[in-house]
């Protein structure tokens, strides 16, 4: 079952389209239920209405397996570079620089963000639904992954569960390394990451660059003792095509202790 509706969001001062997801047992028992938050809503859950016409196809898989879990989809602001600025908590720094080879006035709106998702919209989707309020999650792709690994960061206590696909950190390297030397990940209970070997094409040397700045990442995070389940995705582009076949094992790690009806 998918709902679909706008929430106002303050400091942007514009409604947001939002799509959940629930469980087919949702009209039938009268159970709470763990949520999961994710970034470019549109692309999440049916491939009608996807940015790119390929989606993730989360309903047809939840719908398959039967995990018991809310998934709330935050579309994403198409407008301009709003999806950088929106997902960047910082502005793009020095390494942003080096690789897009100009320096980026974009990023910087992302505490403002997630202040909308911790503030506003989940109050709203805890008493409009039935929830869990404190088994909640969120997951990302690319710089939805770098945007869910701040809030790792800077709500551990309300965020446990956490998922970077391909995540793109280069735009805000510097900074999320530090804030995650800088932080306490005791709280997270399980942190799922991976990356494709084909992200930047056939690019050998820019690869080993963008694997470089992730595993960077990695070892702060290992450091951390955060449960992280890293993987190296062989042949994998950074495309929709391929990160919807990543779904079923991230669900998996972050939900192993949630019961599946068949």
């Amino acid at each position: 079952m998918l709902e679909k509706f706008p929430v106002y969001m303050t400091a942007f001062r514009q409604e947001r389209m939002i799509r959940v997801y629930l469980p087919e047992s949702y009209t039938n028992e009268n159970k709470r239920y763990p949520v999961l938050y994710m970034h470019d809503g549109q692309n999440v859950f049916e491939d009608e209405g996807a940015i790119k016409g390929v989606s993730l196809g989360m309903k047809d898989y939840l719908d398959e397996s039967g995990l018991e879990i809310i998934v709330v989809g935050i579309d994403l602001n198409p407008e301009g570079e709003e999806r950088v600025n929106e997902y960047c908590p910082w502005i793009n720094g020095e390494i942003s620089k080096q690789i897009l080879g100009y320096a980026s006035p974009s990023g910087g709106r992302g505490e403002e963000y997630l202040d909308f998702v911790i503030n506003e919209l989940k109050p709203f989707i805890d008493k409009k639904y039935r929830t869990l309020p404190n088994h909640t999650s969120m997951a990302g792709i690319s710089l939805g992954g770098l945007i869910s690994t701040y809030a790792a960061c800077r709500y551990p206590h309300i965020f446990k569960r956490i998922a970077a696909i391909s995540p793109g950190f280069y735009r805000n390297q510097e900074e999320i390394e530090n804030i995650l030397r800088n932080s306490d990940m005791s709280a997270i209970e399980k942190f799922y990451m991976d990356f494709g070997t084909k992200e930047i094409g056939e690019d050998e040397e820019m690869y080993k660059v963008f694997l470089d700045l992730t595993n960077r990442v990695v070892e702060i995070l290992n450091d951390k003792k955060a449960n992280l389940h890293f993987q190296l995705i062989t042949d994998a582009e950074h495309s929709y095509i391929f990160f919807r076949k990543r779904v079923p094992e991230m669900l998996s790690y972050l939900f192993s202790d949630i019961s599946i009806k068949n």
